[in-house]
């Protein structure tokens, strides 16, 4: 990491004549892309290091070409010679699933999705003329093929992990005709492909569009059904049909002709369906077998997301083993089983997490069961070998960036939280009162201390458990220089 650090302040000196002040890398979330915030006296930019080089080449193509066109996305300044880092502008750190949180369901995040949707309209409609969709990532349309390939991707990666019997043949069938059905859609523009409220950001009360590296020729509704029908977003069905109305008021505008209304829904509604199984089946993927707790934790969201559809829409063709499998898939039984137990103001337990420095020794429980959970975090390399931080400890943002960045810690963690969580799921639905985590290293000042903050946030948000973190050696950290010393 160090070397992709001191190539992005080379190539960013070629762009801008002088070395920044700071570069920082940016928590990464479900892709292989690693991004940078670019820090210098009055300005910041984002850095993309990425090794797929076609990735890169398309999401440059694709910039290049909307911002011509005067669309909301980021401006590419420079490129390095193999195609693996690139600098771009920094749109923000707003995102509009933030502007949701933040602010819930009222009339100015309203505001921020009908923004949004006219926004998609034009880099659908305008973007598409003159782009040259050679430069694809993959096909260059979300035709029939495509969608088979969504539809097998949500059932090797979450379907079939479920073991429910199922006629094969039958559903393979099913597929091919729902795949028919949804290809034949008169309105195929540029299609963003994975245009969701965490891609779209807020800055100065203006919409701009990120990770569009996935995009093709495909149906107008694809990308409004990813957005309103994200799970994450809880949308309302007022906000999703008064929304999906605005949406098509600005394509009438934008194709200078009335979109066939009935139709149009009809098959909104059919990729409604695709992309929450597609989500479903990422989710899948990077939650079941990549173990990351962010996916898992989504699940039980998209279950009743696909519950909800089921009971209140319809998408034009009948496919009766797939109908089959979806209502199983759904059922309480299924949702309860990746749904973690959440603690209550009446639940015993309280999840006592420590640091401590083995050369203090192990902190005594002397509750009555005694014993839990001890973590040897010395393996990991050890911020206090280098002077920058010998002085500060894990809750300290230079440790946090080094631990991230440098080391396994991240991977290390993912383990550690899958032991744990068999536990505490178990605790919770057993009525344990207490349950003790440690986590040593050498000093008990860096690595521990750092694996046990982040544990008990993890264990708060997920479980609303009550947590008390002990960080035992804390009297014997190195104190602090004072400013100027």
């Amino acid at each position: 990491m160090d070397n992709v650090i001191r190539n992005i302040g080379e190539l960013f000196q070629t762009f801008k004549n002088h070395q920044p002040k700071r570069i920082e890398k940016i928590p990464q979330s479900g892709s292989d892309r690693i991004y940078f915030r670019i820090y210098t006296n009055n300005e910041t930019f984002i850095a993309t290091y990425n090794l797929n080089v076609k990735e890169n080449k398309t999401f440059i193509y694709f910039s290049n070409h909307f911002k011509q066109k005067s669309l909301p996305v980021p401006a590419i300044f420079c490129v390095n010679d193999d195609h693996t880092i690139y600098i771009q502008e920094d749109l923000g750190t707003e995102s509009l699933l933030n502007k949701l949180e933040q602010n819930g369901h009222n009339d100015y995040v309203y505001g921020l999705f009908q923004k949004s949707l006219k926004a998609l309209s034009k880099i659908q409609i305008l973007g598409n003329n003159d782009l040259n969709y050679d430069h694809c990532l993959t096909a260059k349309e979300f035709g029939k093929q495509a969608i088979m390939s969504d539809l097998l991707y949500f059932k090797y990666y979450f379907l079939d992990t479920l073991r429910l019997p199922y006629d094969k043949q039958a559903m393979l069938d099913d597929f091919d005709a729902l795949s028919t059905y949804l290809t034949r859609t008169e309105y195929k523009y540029f299609m963003f492909r994975d245009f969701q409220s965490r891609n779209i950001i807020v800055n100065n009360d203006e919409v701009h569009f990120i990770d569009y590296q996935g995009g093709m020729k495909g149906a107008l509704q694809y990308d409004v059904a990813s957005l309103l029908w994200q799970a994450k977003a809880e949308l309302s069905e007022e906000w999703k049909d008064n929304l999906l109305q605005y949406y098509l008021d600005e394509v009438d505008v934008l194709l200078n002709k009335k979109v066939d209304r009935i139709t149009f829904v009809s098959q909104y509604n059919g990729y409604v369906l695709i992309r929450l199984l597609q989500v479903l089946g990422a989710y899948g993927f990077r939650g079941l077998f990549e173990r990351k707790a962010h996916f898992l934790s989504s699940i039980p969201l998209a279950l009743r997301s696909v519950k909800f559809f089921l009971a209140n829409k319809r998408i034009g063709i009948v496919t009766p083993e797939f109908d089959r499998l979806l209502k199983l898939m759904v059922s309480d039984e299924m949702i309860d089983r990746f749904t973690p137990p959440v603690a209550t103001a009446s639940t015993p337990i309280l999840i006592e997490i420590n640091s401590f420095s083995y050369k203090k020794g192990l902190p005594v429980d002397d509750t009555e069961n005694g014993g839990g959970f001890v973590f040897d975090m010395r393996g990991i390399l050890n911020p206090g070998r280098f002077d920058e931080y010998k002085c500060l400890n894990g809750k300290d943002k230079p440790v946090q960036d080094f631990l991230e960045q440098r080391t396994h810690m991240n991977e290390f963690l993912n383990s550690v939280w899958d032991l744990i969580d068999i536990t505490v799921t178990d605790y919770l639905k057993r009525d344990f009162s207490h349950l003790q985590i440690n986590f040593g290293c050498t000093g008990g000042q860096h690595r521990s201390v750092y694996a046990a903050e982040q544990t008990a946030r993890h264990l708060r948000n997920k479980y609303k458990v009550k947590v008390i973190l002990k960080h035992t050696n804390e009297v014997n950290w190195n104190p602090r220089p004072l400013k100027g010393s």
